[in-house]
């Protein structure tokens, strides 16, 4: 007899691959698509047409038990610690005024102080260039712009920035006019540089020199060239500087015009794309941004401290709220974990406590092609909508931004775009509601898994259907506990022993 409150778990037997077979899709499969034998990649998708890269991800090689290297995580490198003693308590009024203006002062106190590298790591093994997005075992998700602008305080409406080519001749040029050095002196450093680069630290000296002269402009511009080298426009050389994101700062009084919260995606989102190759070995953009996206919205993933409670805080950008605690687990470690992640696992808008400080703005859900400088990447907000209260429907393909030409147009001129977005979904009555098909149609062109179940053995593994419900943090965090201890005892529903056990997963779930 069934126990009272008892919730039955539908589940779907995913093969030794990692994936479902065609013939238990869905009631209406027809017999000849059944009968079809699957192609694709091994432990990846069944229909290849989605995920074009696949071929040179690192998933791929990491189903085979290929690692990129000795060091199984990524080079990453965050700048928290230095900034701690470049960024100084209080600026003096005149440059604080043009600081404050800029819409970039919430950089000098959001660094974590150190990275996690492994956390990090395991995440951007997930990451897909081509729908820009995470692919968890139960959909995609993704960094939104509303994400940005709650985690760093960043102004998210704004023009793109168009690309300039900046020679040395003319990075020198541009320090000698800009930043107040001399020809000598500029030329002895972007020759050291090789290349149109600034040293970071080089740029603090500047900016020490000129406070202490009382040259403000040239102390200011000094200063928000280090301070976005440092964060949003970090890069894989963790020292340097693009010397042509001094252009940006000509003018003090004008520089607030930018999208800020663009610019720090768009840079993620193409050091993401690069990071997720099998032949990449770092990852380069603001690595605060990413950890914190994941302490906002996996609980139960991770360790990590606590300045504040949301409900408390006095309207600090939300980055500010996490600060680094050291983790034991490894990035293979990891894996099997994220692999287990169900949807009950997420807050899926962690943000809502922060809306007295920042208003939902409907431009986050422009579908269309984000761009800084030369760097154009997809913006898809229909792929994750999950994390905007809506019901989750089955996507568009991607955009090709190659053959995007009017990328300015259509960011301002964003209205039709958002109602295309919401216009097909509804206002979701739990927080992980899927349209159904959805499952059916993910698990075909993703890959809900990273590691076989069992390299050794591999057997049939239950996939559940999802019951979606609140999603919140304390009952993620007893489902994820009891479904810990029950794969580590390879436990089946079936088995009486561990009835108790599983009843209480159900309840937690629904909870």
């Amino acid at each position: 007899m069934q126990k009272s409150g008892f919730i039955p778990r539908v589940v779907q037997r995913r093969g030794a691959d990692g994936r479902i077979p065609v013939r238990t899709l869905g009631r209406g499969a027809s017999s000849s698509a059944a009968a079809a034998e699957p192609t694709g990649y091994p432990g990846g998708s069944y229909d290849t047409s989605l995920l074009v890269k696949y071929e040179h991800h690192v998933a791929r090689h990491i189903w085979f038990g290929e690692e990129r290297g000795p060091k199984k995580e990524l080079k990453v490198a965050g700048h928290g610690l230095k900034l701690n003693s470049r960024v100084p308590l209080a600026l003096p009024p005149q440059m604080e005024s043009w600081v404050s203006r800029s819409g970039l002062a919430s950089l000098q106190r959001t660094s974590l102080n150190k990275i996690d590298t492994n956390l990090v790591s395991a995440f951007v093994e997930r990451w897909h260039l081509e729908t820009s997005s995470f692919h968890m075992p139960f959909g995609e998700m993704s960094i939104t712009l509303d994400d940005v602008a709650c985690l760093l305080h960043l102004p998210i409406r704004g023009i793109f920035w168009s690309p300039q080519d900046v020679t040395e001749e003319l990075a020198v040029e541009l320090a000698v006019d800009y930043l107040g050095v001399s020809q000598s002196q500029a030329q002895s450093h972007v020759r050291s540089c090789r290349g149109s680069y600034y040293k970071l630290e080089w740029l603090y000296d500047i900016f020490v020199h000129h406070r202490a002269a009382s040259s403000w402009a040239y102390a200011t511009r000094a200063y928000l060239l280090m301070l976005v080298g440092s964060t949003i426009f970090a890069d894989k050389t963790f020292t340097l500087v693009e010397a042509r994101y001094l252009l940006l700062f000509r003018d003090l009084d004008g520089c607030s015009g930018y999208s800020w919260g663009a610019a720090a995606l768009v840079t993620l989102y193409r050091y993401l794309g690069d990071a997720s190759m099998y032949s990449c070995k770092q990852l380069g953009g603001y690595p605060t941004l990413l950890q914190c996206w994941i302490h906002e919205y996996f609980p139960t993933v991770g360790k990590r401290g606590e300045n504040w409670n949301p409900a408390g805080n006095c309207g600090l950008p939300r980055a500010m709220r996490w600060s680094y605690r050291q983790g034991v687990l490894k990035v293979d470690d990891l894996r099997p974990i994220l692999d287990e992640l169900t949807p009950t696992d997420v807050i899926w808008r962690p943000f809502e406590d922060h809306r007295a400080w920042r208003v939902f703005d409907e431009i986050c859900l422009y579908r269309g092609c984000l761009k800084w400088g030369e760097t154009v990447v997809p913006y898809l907000p229909d792929r994750c909508l999950r994390q905007f209260g809506y019901r989750q429907y089955v996507p568009s393909p991607p955009l090709d931004c190659m053959m995007a030409t009017d990328i300015d147009v259509d960011w301002i001129s964003y209205h039709q775009s958002v109602v295309d977005v919401i216009g097909s979904s509804s206002v979701a009555t739990t927080p992980s509601e899927v349209v159904d098909g959805y499952l059916e149609w993910y698990y075909r062109v993703s890959h809900p898994r990273l590691v076989p179940p069992h390299r050794d053995a591999p057997r049939e593994v239950p996939v559940p259907v999802y019951d979606a419900g609140p999603s919140d943090p304390d009952w993620a965090r007893v489902s994820t506990l009891i479904r810990r201890y029950l794969r580590q005892v390879n436990a089946e529903e079936e088995d009486p022993q561990f009835s108790d056990l599983f009843e209480a997963l159900h309840i937690s779930r629904s909870h």
